[in-house]
């Protein structure tokens, strides 16, 4: 069988100005946070067999990490979108896959060490349910 793998490459990470979706520059990793659904106990006194019960409460899909090579810009589009408040995002594969969510800037930091590179990382919270679909 023939592996259907598909190289950490060529991904973007997007964000909407309101007309288009302008590329963050450099990006060097996306973490996906996955999905979380909160379990609700129901359990009560006839309960069978004396365990507990449960049903499904809300999902959330936690918080996105964006690492990337930071060029520094008067006008830094990470930043903006801090001071936006809610905003809306997108991550395209090479794949053909793209995933747009909205979500709100809950951290943004650089780092200037000596002889190395400049780097940032951005946390985003995710707001609601993101979209998968074709590119």
């Amino acid at each position: 069988m023939t592996s259907t793998a598909v190289l950490g490459y060529n991904v973007d990470f997007s964000i909407y100005n309101g007309s288009a979706y302008v590329q963050v520059a450099e990006v060097t990793n996306i973490t996906w946070p996955g999905y979380k659904r909160d379990a609700i106990e129901v359990t009560y006194m006839d309960s069978a067999s004396q365990f507990r019960e449960y049903i499904a409460g809300l999902m959330d899909a936690g918080e996105v990490s964006v690492e990337m090579n930071w060029v520094p810009s008067a006008t830094d589009p990470i930043l903006a979108a801090m001071t936006a408040g809610v905003g809306q995002f997108k991550i395209q594969y090479a794949g053909g896959v793209n995933i747009v969510f909205k979500a709100v800037v809950t951290g943004w930091s650089t780092q200037s060490p000596l002889g190395e590179k400049l780097s940032g990382t951005a946390t985003f919270k995710l707001s609601g349910v993101p979209t998968w679909a074709a590119s």
